[in-house]
């Protein structure tokens, strides 16, 4: 017989020992790829020029075989030849297991409590990992807030304050010239928080202009270049409270004439 390689389209002569030691498979001598002989497996060549040999479309049922040539019988010995009606048909026999079956017992469950276990603390482990990465939009989530709150209270934490910059109103707003150093400002504010918590007082940025509104100067001023006392500072502005804010800069000149403040 005669099958094909699929690679590199070479043609093999083969024997049915070839066929039966890999169970059809075999391994081209030419690209050493490894392929299927019985897709493209021929008793024949077809005329030349040969280019693909047909494949061997798979059926849906296996084939029935009737040309009987020998069957052992059970005193060992057997006949070349002998007439298939004097024996039972297949289809007439009992629909009993071949005896080369083996039944399989079924394993006795163990116990699947070390598994569970396991799965749970993974479970855990991965609920922790969320809430850890997710930790600064908890923080400022209203709902969940107080429940961290009463948590770090009992267990004897701290967590960083909220912040919500559209609760920071500015009250008041002024600049005028340094009364004591020349070519100087002073610009002052006052922030109230209107938040039902505290807040971590905010940078400010607060940006000089001319009349057409084209920047001439700007300064970011942090939390500490206004408030001294380390320990307001980590407590941060109460609810409802007002901070007093005090800058000192230097005169940009006459255009200046606008000025803005904005949180950061």
């Amino acid at each position: 017989m005669f099958t094909q390689c699929p690679e590199c389209l070479t043609i093999y002569k083969v024997g049915a020992l070839d066929i039966a030691a890999a169970r059809g498979s075999a391994r081209c001598a030419h690209c050493n790829a490894l392929f299927d002989t019985l897709i493209t497996l021929s008793e024949q060549l077809p005329p030349e020029p040969i280019d693909r040999l047909a494949r061997n479309e798979e059926q849906g049922k296996p084939p029935q075989l009737a040309l009987s040539v020998f069957r052992p019988n059970r005193s060992g010995q057997g006949a070349l030849f002998f007439d298939p009606d004097d024996h039972t048909r297949g289809s007439e026999r009992s629909a009993a297991p071949p005896q080369f079956t083996r039944t399989r017992r079924r394993q006795a469950r163990g116990n699947n409590a070390r598994w569970i276990l396991g799965s749970l603390l993974l479970m855990l482990v991965l609920a922790g990992e969320i809430a850890w990465s997710e930790r600064a939009a908890w923080m400022v989530d209203p709902r969940v807030r107080p429940w961290l709150d009463g948590a770090c209270a009992r267990l004897g934490c701290m967590l960083p304050l909220r912040r919500d910059d559209e609760l920071l109103q500015l009250a008041s707003r002024d600049i005028r010239p340094h009364p004591s150093v020349a070519g100087a400002l002073i610009i002052s504010a006052t922030v109230h928080n209107a938040a039902d918590f505290a807040q971590p007082f905010p940078p400010v940025r607060v940006t000089l202009s001319d009349l057409d509104e084209k920047r001439i100067a700007m300064r970011r001023f942090r939390a500490a270049d206004y408030v001294a006392d380390a320990e307001t500072l980590r407590k941060g502005l109460a609810a409802g409270a007002n901070a007093s804010i005090v800058f000192e800069v230097a005169d940009p000149g006459r255009n200046a004439v606008a000025f803005e403040f904005s949180f950061e």
